[in-house]
């Protein structure tokens, strides 16, 4: 079954093991050591990153490697970019527009 990846990104800690893992492979146990709930709900997290594709996991000898794909997260990051753009824009409209108020503002404190 392949999960949706906003469903993915939703919960702040699967956010979470994501960061972790932009910086590294770990395994299960490591990821677990960083978070103060249980390694089953840790494992539930990274079966969700998994199925959406976030995540791959590799066998190597006897432990489990979570590896960032980061592939999947440039495709969320292509669906946000435009929107970035828009807020973007209507910030530099209204960052234009309190320039052209904030000398009115000047000269009445003057006075």
């Amino acid at each position: 079954m392949r999960r949706d990846v906003f469903q993915a990104i939703a919960d702040p800690v699967r956010r979470e093991i994501i960061e972790l893992l932009s910086e590294e492979p770990m395994n299960l146990n490591a990821i677990a050591e960083q978070f103060d709930i249980s390694r089953p709900a840790i494992s539930r997290h990274i079966k969700i990153l998994n199925e959406c594709g976030l995540v791959v996991i590799e066998q190597k000898g006897r432990e489990r490697f979570c590896i960032i794909k980061p592939d999947t997260l440039s495709e969320i990051a292509n669906w946000i970019d435009p929107f970035r753009e828009l807020w973007e824009q209507r910030l530099d409209a209204f960052e234009a527009y309190l320039e052209q108020i904030q000398p009115k503002t000047k000269s009445k404190d003057n006075e």
